[in-house]
């Protein structure tokens, strides 16, 4: 029993790593990108971009295992409807996260260039940073969702 509730709190952890994270890296690119300061963008983006792989890649990591483990010790089957829409959403979740880390690491080095030449950001930095934040609207959508879906365990 203490093994399952060490799972469980090993499980809520990464939720609330992966939920926390992305929404300080979504505020603080979004707060410098309001500045249009580049050399502050490119600082922050620097931060961003470890920030995720240091946190999220590891709770991306943990999440599957944790809630596989926890599944089996609690007597969940994973074909259970709220655990394989969980699953798809993660799937989703996933998908729109490694286009937005590659997007963060660009608008890093867009920024960065702009700044040594003291340059206005350039056109391909604002396209970026708009499909930046189009794709974390609907993966931050899907973790909302998810764990919600965890705590209310709706038969689907």
């Amino acid at each position: 029993m203490e093994w399952v509730i060490f799972l469980r709190w090993l499980h809520v952890l990464g939720a609330c790593v992966l939920l926390g994270t992305g929404a300080g890296i979504a505020f603080f690119m979004l707060m410098a990108h309001r500045t249009g300061d580049a050399r502050l963008i490119a600082g922050v983006a620097r931060i961003v971009v470890i920030a995720d792989w240091v946190f999220t890649a590891s709770a991306v990591l943990i999440q599957p295992i944790t809630g596989a483990l926890l599944a089996q010790a609690i007597g969940w089957p994973l074909s259970t409807g709220w655990v394989v829409l969980s699953l798809a959403l993660y799937v989703l979740t996933g998908a729109f996260w490694l286009p937005v880390v590659w997007m963060q690491a660009r608008m890093r080095k867009l920024a960065a260039e702009a700044a040594d030449a003291d340059t206005a950001l350039p056109a391909a930095y604002h396209k970026l940073f708009r499909l930046w934040f189009a794709c974390g609207i609907p993966a931050f959508a899907a973790v909302l969702t998810i764990v919600w879906l965890m705590l209310a365990r709706p038969s689907l």
